[in-house]
């Protein structure tokens, strides 16, 4: 074998269906139970508790115990960008699964792609704030302009703390769905938060739909136009 990464390896951890299934609904950015995993995947939970085992030794989840319970969630966000870029790739090529149902349009149109905001409303906000130079681009570098700054801090983000940590500010993803980017880091998951703190939308349960209301729908527009 040639020296370098072993990308085979993470991929079979991927490609098996159970374990993909498992890994889809993590991207909840919910840490679920094997239980939880076990029915997602249809499988059952001993089956299930195998997979994590294997999916934590290749660096793909991390298991913590609370209580009675362990509880699985993605390891960190360069895992949720792969699995986000694999559903693109999906997408793109054909690959679809054939269960269809009202919750598809709902997933189209807004969800949470492990801390941040996706689908529809998420490519319009990346697409308003690029429009309006409030994110610009140096090279591959994605950055907040000054004008970004006095938005995002109006709209209540505490810019200082975000820029303090170690994740990057701004970064792009590409969206499996709409097939452009929306913006994730640490400056996408600040703003999800901040719309369900105001109750212009909330999570659905048991989903990865974001639910806007009408209010949050009318806000969400008018911050950020197309």
């Amino acid at each position: 074998m040639k020296e370098g990464p072993d990308i085979a390896h993470i991929a079979a951890l991927i490609g098996d269906p159970a374990r993909a299934n498992m890994l889809t609904a993590l991207m909840s950015g919910k840490a679920l139970t094997a239980t939880e995993l076990a029915t997602e995947a249809g499988i059952t939970v001993q089956t299930a508790s195998t997979h994590l085992a294997k999916l934590a030794e290749g660096g793909l989840v991390e298991t913590r115990k609370q209580g009675r319970h362990k509880y699985s969630s993605l390891a960190n966000d360069d895992i949720a960008t792969l699995l986000e870029n694999l559903m693109g790739v999906a997408a793109k090529t054909g690959h679809l699964r054939t269960r269809t149902g009202p919750k598809d349009v709902a997933l189209r149109k807004a969800r949470v792609c492990y801390n941040h905001l996706a689908g529809d409303m998420g490519t319009q906000m990346y697409d308003s704030l690029r429009a309006r130079d409030m994110l610009l681009h140096s090279g591959e570098t994605l950055h907040l302009s000054p004008t970004g700054e006095s938005f995002v801090t109006a709209l209540g983000i505490d810019l200082p703390h975000l820029q303090h940590q170690r994740a990057p500010l701004c970064r792009d993803c590409l969206d499996w769905s709409e097939r452009r980017s929306h913006l994730a880091g640490s400056l996408g998951r600040a703003l999800l938060s901040r719309f369900i703190e105001l109750g212009w939308a909330k999570p659905v349960a048991d989903s990865r739909v974001i639910r806007f209301s009408s209010l949050g729908s009318t806000e969400f527009a008018k911050h950020f136009p197309l």
